[in-house]
């Protein structure tokens, strides 16, 4: 596995006392596949990179989008408008099986990673919720404590997250929240996390083009934040081999790269201060200097000075939307039948 490092200092601890001086954070970002279809040796991959960047001194760690569970890219799962083929449906059973679910026994062994190797994680999952799919993202502290959940509002195959999962959590290592992938495209949600006061900004994706890096150095301009991008770096060979796993249209050669990563961070002045890698799985890290935020705020602050709430406002519905609501626990159980001798 492959570091690529920044030149600054390492910092074990970060120390938010009276001292004025802004505290550094050493964050990595890993770009690396998942273990297609098994769950549990995915976990086991993660804890050996979560390992290899606690060694190397980091305090925040960033997986790519679906780490767990997968990014089932290539697959249609056999849909064509109107129908769904037998062997689609097949492909989905095996990718419910091997999604997670939140709260889980998979949660709680990430949950004992984060604490173990006392770092930060922000981990790309697919969650389980009866029988509908979220591409969701799990965030950690050092304490090996379970902070909460961000659910994809915009969506492919999975389930649509509402405005009840967009945290933005204040940590001792700063104020660490997600979008991920072409969420990141969409202004009213960044608008959102910016005025929830997002300094540490983790963009897990699947989009591996050249114009991606645009995108993300657009928000850490605009965001005035650190922007950490996590992606898969994948050939064809880490998927199942066909018939298991097909890829529509033409069948890629097993070493075919069908995802080349791009991983990145960048900073508040939208400077690249690591990455972005396309070379192979990598560890790409970086120290962020938080005081490179208020210092380039002063200039720029989308949702402070240079906001015009008279002009321009957003609403965010950040309640829970449930299809069906009980009005009492009861109702919940009155359609049951008693059998009476």
């Amino acid at each position: 596995m492959a570091l690529v490092p920044s030149s600054s200092p390492l910092i074990a601890e970060v120390d938010m006392g009276t001292d004025y001086s802004a505290p550094t954070v050493r964050a990595t970002v890993v770009q690396a596949s998942t273990v297609f279809y098994d769950t549990p040796a995915t976990l086991d991959k993660a804890e050996r990179l979560l390992a290899e960047a606690a060694g190397y001194g980091a305090q925040l760690v960033v997986f790519p989008e679906a780490f767990v569970g997968g990014y089932p890219r290539g697959s249609n799962f056999g849909v064509v408008m109107g129908n769904r083929t037998a062997k689609g449906k097949e492909d989905f059973r095996k990718y419910h099986a091997a999604a997670i679910d939140v709260p889980g026994p998979e949660v709680d062994r990430l949950a004992a990673m984060a604490g173990k190797y006392k770092v930060f994680l922000v981990m790309g999952v697919i969650e389980r919720d009866g029988y509908t799919l979220y591409c969701t993202v799990l965030f950690f502290d050092s304490q090996g404590c379970y902070l909460g959940k961000h659910r994809k509002i915009g969506a492919a195959i999975w389930g649509f997250g509402d405005g009840s999962t967009i945290p933005v959590f204040e940590t001792p290592i700063g104020k660490i929240g997600a979008a991920i992938c072409w969420e990141n495209k969409m202004p009213l949600l960044r608008t959102a996390m910016y005025a929830k006061g997002i300094e540490i900004y983790c963009a897990p994706t699947a989009d591996s083009r050249d114009l991606w890096q645009a995108s993300m150095t657009h928000i850490a301009l605009e965001g005035g934040c650190f922007v950490l991008s996590a992606n898969q770096f994948c050939r064809r060979k880490d998927y199942p081999p066909p018939p298991e796993y097909a890829f529509a249209g033409e069948e890629p050669a097993p070493d075919s790269v069908v995802c080349a990563g791009g991983s990145v961070i960048i900073s508040p002045s939208g400077t690249v201060l690591a990455g972005p890698n396309y070379d192979g799985e990598a560890l790409i890290s970086a120290d962020l200097d938080l005081g490179e935020i208020a210092r380039e705020k002063f200039g720029f602050d989308v949702v402070g000075h240079f906001s015009r709430p008279e002009v321009l406002s957003l609403i965010v519905r950040d309640h829970p939307a449930t299809p069906v609501t009980f009005t009492s626990a009861s109702a919940k159980t009155d359609h049951k039948v008693s059998h009476k001798p």
